[in-house]
């Protein structure tokens, strides 16, 4: 008998087992998973880059009973991203509120030296997104954009000024009489302490810092 053709034969028949054994599917992460709505209860729809992903889970719970919170798909990048996706994003249902923000991959610095988005290009797709997202006739909240920290991040990379993207911003919203939750304003005194090292993002205890201020802003304007 010959061992080694046995022992190569079954060598191989497990490596097409192995290779044809499919991989199980991941769980759909319950930030960005769609929600079933509690009848009689406004309809919420957040927007935003993963900041906004952190603070989504304890904003909605805040807002257990009042609202049902929703928030796109996905993470909502730059300012072009959104118009390439806001038709998508808002449905054929009805929003009561929409609280939104876009800013901190637009002024993200690319390989080519120039932001992911320019100033001048920022405040035109802002304007056509608030444009759209008046069309829904939901009351709107713009979030300005959080701080970064200085120095260093990890992973490597470079940023243009908030502050003048949030003054863009706001000068968009005030002139189209949008709200605006200051919650760079917000977290700015607590900033050092709640950022991650290196790292623009926050814990646990930084994002709940976050959705108190987003939950109270949005309740103020549920009908």
């Amino acid at each position: 008998m010959n061992f080694r053709l046995l022992f190569a034969t079954a060598l191989c028949l497990s490596t097409v087992a192995i290779a044809e054994t499919p991989k199980p599917k991941r769980a759909p992460s319950p930030v960005t998973a769609p929600i079933q709505d509690v009848a009689g209860l406004p309809r919420v729809l957040l927007i935003g880059d993963s900041i906004s992903m952190g603070y989504t889970l304890p904003t909605r719970t805040l807002l257990t009973g009042k609202a049902n919170l929703h928030r796109i798909p996905q993470n909502g990048g730059p300012t072009k991203n959104g118009l390439a996706h806001i038709d998508k994003w808002l449905g054929t249902g009805k929003w009561d509120v929409i609280h939104f923000n876009w800013g901190i991959h637009d002024l993200k610095y690319m390989p080519n030296g120039k932001r992911q988005v320019e100033a001048a290009d920022y405040e035109k797709n802002l304007r056509t997104l608030v444009a759209r997202m008046k069309q829904t006739g939901a009351k709107l909240i713009w979030a300005s954009t959080t701080p970064i920290p200085e120095g260093e991040l990890s992973p490597s990379r470079r940023f243009g000024s908030v502050q003048e993207y949030n003054a863009i911003a706001a000068r968009v919203m005030t002139e189209n009489g949008i709200a605006i939750d200051d919650l760079n304003a917000h977290i700015a005194p607590q900033f050092d302490r709640l950022h991650n090292p290196k790292d623009l993002h926050y814990g646990t205890e930084g994002y709940q810092f976050l959705a108190q201020k987003v939950a109270e802003e949005i309740a103020k304007a549920l009908p």
